[in-house]
């Protein structure tokens, strides 16, 4: 990391009312700052105030991370008794001249024990949601941010191809999640991945974020595979569905269908676009196919360091793609109690359009 991240944290305040940013762990701290901290009992709080050294509460035993950073920061570390920490923090606003000033928070992301440390810590202090301008920094991917993008969708891709083969009728949903846990691990994904894979058959495939039960394959379900790997922070997020053995000609027409839907939602994305015409350009294939009704939820998300994040595929989401945004197109039919289909690619907005990351076939295949 370098100080040209904190100047563009200062230049998306620079219009605001805000005279600083409290971060506590997650990807917008370590997309700023390089650290990574895990949310804890301990907090873990970076203060960020245009013109000023940035400033880290952290507990003692943290220290270590913030030696020899190519930036300069101030630390403010505390020990183990709770009852001392609020100095700390009144201590760390004091010298950042907050009393009374305006704070911006992550309102997805501070917790209660956080917000109150820095509403304590600066009497005064008005401590509100500053989720646009934090969004606005990590919105627009740079060539090194879309090459680990890339990277965790190979690490994604070459998993499920060595899962596959291991998948048999009479397996429980949870038995091919922990196989294809393992392959992520084996192909080079950070231990800390994006999400626990998604692995549902049959009549629970028809649940868009079903956990993997104990229930097994048969023949004749519909097996949606939803799963990513992390590398080096940045996140995939991929989904593609299977025929375990022989399935009925209905389930073959909606993955028909959805791989229809996916292929028009990835086809209408550019800089220029809004988000909801992408989404409009999937939804609008399986409304005309009368299937509009179990298409459940938006066509897409962005992704980087989060699997969620801006902007969002969404038919009211007006704001237009630019050059280096990444999102999802994943169209879904879900026919309740019966089966379901999801196919998810990971796009990033080019100067000449959109491409997608991910390449791994969307035709339905056979397994078990």
């Amino acid at each position: 990391m370098s100080t040209l991240r904190f100047e563009k944290l200062a230049a998306a305040l620079k219009d605001s009312d805000f005279d600083a940013i409290a971060l506590n762990p997650g990807p917008t701290l370590t997309y700023l700052t390089g650290l990574n901290f895990h949310l804890m009992e301990r907090p873990v709080v970076l203060v960020y105030a245009p013109g000023k050294t940035p400033a880290i509460i952290l507990p003692e035993l943290e220290m270590q991370k913030t030696v020899d950073l190519p930036y300069a920061i101030k630390t403010y570390p505390y020990g183990e008794i709770p009852s001392e920490w609020g100095q700390v923090f009144r201590s760390a606003l004091f010298e950042l001249d907050l009393y009374g000033r305006t704070i911006g928070v992550e309102p997805r992301r501070m917790r209660v024990l956080e917000l109150r440390l820095v509403e304590n810590g600066a009497p005064g202090a008005h401590v509100i949601a500053a989720e646009q301008e934090l969004a606005s920094l990590r919105l627009r991917k740079d060539a090194d941010e879309v090459a680990k993008m890339r990277q965790a969708v190979k690490i994604a891709q070459n998993a499920l191809e060595a899962t596959l083969p291991q998948i048999k009728i009479g397996m429980s949903e949870k038995e091919v999640a922990a196989e294809l846990t393992v392959q992520l691990l084996r192909n080079g994904s950070d231990p800390e991945m994006p999400f626990a894979p998604i692995v549902s058959g049959g009549p629970n495939s028809a649940n868009p974020h079903a956990s993997p039960s104990e229930r097994k394959l048969q023949a004749g379900d519909l097996l949606v595979i939803d799963w990513g790997a992390a590398y080096e922070g940045y996140i995939s997020d991929l989904t593609r569905t299977f025929a375990v053995g022989e399935v009925d000609a209905e389930y073959r027409k909606i993955h028909e269908i959805v791989q229809q839907a996916n292929a028009a939602g990835r086809a209408a994305g550019k800089s220029g676009v809004a988000c909801a015409e992408v989404d409009k350009a999937a939804r609008s294939v399986i409304e005309a196919a009368g299937y509009g009704v179990y298409f459940t939820h938006r066509t897409g998300h962005g992704i980087g360091m989060e699997g969620h994040e801006e902007p969002y595929m969404r038919g009211d989401n007006q704001q237009l793609l630019e050059t280096g945004m990444a999102y999802t197109v994943e169209p879904g039919i879900y026919l309740p109690g019966r089966n379901g289909v999801r196919i998810e690619d990971d796009m990033i907005v080019t100067e000449n359009g959109c491409e997608s990351l991910s390449d791994l076939p969307r035709e339905i295949r056979v397994v078990g």
